[in-house]
């Protein structure tokens, strides 16, 4: 029998049975297989998945694995673990393309035209994003020319991929690229020892003794010593009256130097003694011969780090953290991935994000509490307090077994966000730290804080003194570097060396000994790595490796030269002695004054008004600093004078817009020009001849 032919699906030629037609699909599953199989295979699939994770990788798993590969301490200050790193890793190498492949299988039920269009697309917005990457670091171009452009190669490359198929294979091929990233991330980067340590410490260092003071040490951050002088090169007492207090009453090293603008460099360098020699990451598996280790064997040990991890885990705990978890690394890495993706220029550094949290955020009781005093003013407010010092205070109490507390506190390191009082106020992230303003703007902002810190060793001197431990314990207060305010210069970074060492390398450094009673000045020839010998000697432990510094107890270097690293393993040689103070900010002749009724003329919109519209003192919050533009009329350089409920708290110059459309900011310091509930603010043009112009303000 011949087979019969059919004319259309289900239905057989003249005089023959009726051939079933195919049922209608009953479920979404059945309908989604026949979409599928209807427009290619899975391995069609595959391959397409494969492009799309060649190029994911390239745009989002390789720079943001480099960054934080490179930001050991990023990881260190959130205090992530082992999982919570590796969590993450996953998140960054593995969710974009999954939900990229996802996507576009779901295109595919529209159809196979829609489908290879959808991969078109999703390849070519993908080429976008790297030519921006690409174009930021290559190019002039910003914005949105650089965004155009980026467009045109996407295009062009979605198009080529279509009509060449070589390139489709290029990519398959490049689709190991995750896998390679994720691999140096793990064991050839700085952080790899952090999420794979190799070791728990070193050896403990031996008795040369019987007595064992208690030893404190707070490590401060980001402070040159010339921030602290007065115009006779001694502490400004009026300003920071605890560090004078604190010179009053210890050894003060005038002629300290730091070892390294970065404190992943510079603390490891004080703790063990010896100078940089690698770009390891700042933590006990790269370090463990270090102040904890030695310490270790005779000492209890309190320790509170930020951004490092030299004390292992069986040495000490750290009873407070900053906020942490999957959420604040995920929210964190995220605003990276916006930075490196933005097509215009932004500072990747996720030490941006480092700020410590305070008490009341953390959830810490006050060391103190409230006053509910209705004319309380701020300055008792210790809610405020950074969570690691509240915790620090805590601890500092006497014990029957020699106990080493350590504190590394990021202040006053930036971001600045309090006002000397202890106020806290808000302030855009992105304020430039350059230009005619802005330098000056973050010097004044950084002395503020400064001063609030000034408090905080205020506090802790109190403390030793009511528990008894002042008299017998070994008190160390010093910065690991400091910062170049100077213009041009900014930062810590080589040229901020060469060109304002005495503000990036010299920093304070005070020690009083089990003892003592007065205070005296020694310009030796002090560098970082004399820190550990010094405290040692004193504490009565032989070190059980070499160092490169020297302890105090012995004679001064007969040579006075040092060296500062920017880079470890390639010394800088940096020379001077005591640096002078800078020539003081003096205010301006208007601060202070009232402001009667003057005509008004032009505009400025600010920001941070709303702020102004209810003050409430329990909060600790203060509209401390404004922002905003002015009519473009204004010249720039015009003073800008700025008043709270009536008296002039700030004058600063109207400049350039900066990359936000910014011309003027000001910190208002004061907080007694300020009251609970509503408060004005005004803004003054101030002429070449004094007069006031009122400016509107919206």
């Amino acid at each position: 029998m011949t087979d019969r032919p059919t004319t259309e699906a289900g239905v057989s030629g003249p005089g023959s049975d009726p051939v079933p037609a195919p049922s209608a699909p009953t479920d979404l599953t059945e309908t989604v297989r026949r979409r599928w199989w209807g427009w290619g295979s899975w391995r069609a699939e595959g391959r397409r998945l494969l492009e799309v994770t060649a190029l994911v990788g390239l745009v989002i798993t390789q720079p943001l694995l480099d960054i934080l590969g490179r930001s050991p301490d990023f990881f260190l200050f959130h205090r992530a673990d082992r999982g919570e790193i590796l969590l993450l890793v996953a998140l960054v190498a593995v969710v974009p393309t999954v939900a990229l492949g996802l996507l576009g299988l779901l295109a595919g039920l529209a159809g196979a035209a829609v489908r290879t269009v959808t991969h078109s697309l999703l390849l070519g917005l993908l080429v976008a994003a790297l030519a921006v990457q690409v174009g930021r670091h290559t190019t002039p171009l910003r914005g949105v020319p650089l965004l155009l452009v980026a467009l045109v190669f996407g295009t062009a490359a979605a198009v080529a991929h279509r009509r060449w198929t070589a390139l489709g294979r290029v990519l398959r091929l490049a689709a190991v690229g995750p896998l390679i990233f994720v691999g140096l991330f793990l064991f050839a980067s700085p952080t790899g020892p952090v999420v794979l340590p190799l070791g728990d410490g070193g050896v403990a260092g031996t008795a040369t003794g019987n007595r064992h003071p208690p030893v404190i040490m707070l490590i401060l951050d980001e402070l040159p010593l010339v921030s602290l002088l007065d115009a006779t090169g001694g502490v400004d007492a009026t300003r920071f009256p605890h560090f004078a207090e604190l010179a009053a009453a210890s050894t003060w090293y005038r002629n300290a130097t730091g070892v390294s603008g970065w404190t992943p460099y510079a603390l490891p360098a004080m703790l063990t003694g010896r100078y940089p020699a690698e770009s390891f990451a700042p933590h006990y598996s790269h370090y463990p011969d270090n102040l904890f280790t030695a310490f270790g064997g005779l000492y209890d040990i309190r320790a509170e780090e930020s951004i490092t991890r030299l004390c292992p885990p069986s040495r000490c705990e750290q009873p407070v953290t900053p906020e942490q978890g999957t959420g604040v690394l995920v929210r964190e890495t995220a605003e990276l991935l916006r930075q490196v993706t933005a097509p215009h220029d932004s500072r990747i550094d996720p030490e941006d994000s480092y700020r410590e949290r305070t008490a009341e955020e953390a959830g810490i009781d006050a060391a103190e509490p409230v006053p509910t005093d209705p004319k309380f003013r701020w300055d008792s407010l210790n809610v405020n307090q950074p969570a690691r010092f509240t915790s620090f205070l805590a601890g500092l109490a006497p014990s029957a077994r020699p106990t080493l507390h350590f504190l590394h506190l990021l202040m006053p390191h930036s971001p600045w966000a309090f006002l000397p009082s202890g106020a806290r106020y808000e302030a855009p992230e992105d304020f430039p730290n350059e230009g005619d303003g802005w330098v000056d703007l973050a010097r004044a902002r950084h002395l503020a804080q400064l001063g609030y810190t000034d408090r905080l060793i205020g506090e802790t001197m109190r403390t030793l003194r009511a528990s008894g431990l002042w008299d017998e314990a070994l008190v160390v207060v010093t910065a690991d570097h400091g910062v170049s305010f100077t213009k041009g210069v900014q930062g810590r970074g080589e040229d901020a060396i060469r060109a304002a060492a005495d503000e990036v390398a010299w920093v304070p450094l005070f020690v009083k000994t089990p003892g003592q009673r007065s205070g005296q000045v020694d310009d030796r020839n002090w560098q970082h790595v004399d820190l550990l010998p010094t405290i040692a000697d004193e504490a009565a432990i032989r070190l059980p490796w070499r160092v490169d510094g020297r302890s105090a107890r012995q004679g001064p270097r007969a040579d006075a030269g040092k060296v500062f690293y920017d880079r470890p393993s390639q010394p800088m040689p940096i020379s001077g002695g005591v640096p002078a103070a800078p020539p003081p900010m003096a205010p301006h002749r208007l601060v202070g004054t009232a402001v009667g009724a003057v005509p008004t003329s032009g505009s400025a919109r600010v920001g941070g008004l709303d702020a102004f519209r209810a003050v409430d003192p329990d909060e600790g919050v203060l509209p401390g600093m404004i922002w905003g533009t002015v009519d473009d009329d204004v010249p720039d350089g015009t003073e800008l004078a700025v008043a709270v409920n009536g008296t002039v708290a700030a004058v600063v110059p109207v400049v350039a817009p900066d990359p936000g459309g910014r011309r003027f900011a000001a910190l208002l310091a004061d907080d007694r020009l300020f009251r609970a509930g509503a408060n004005h603010l005004d803004l003054y043009l101030v002429g070449q001849d004094g007069q006031l112009r009122q400016l509107s303000i919206s």
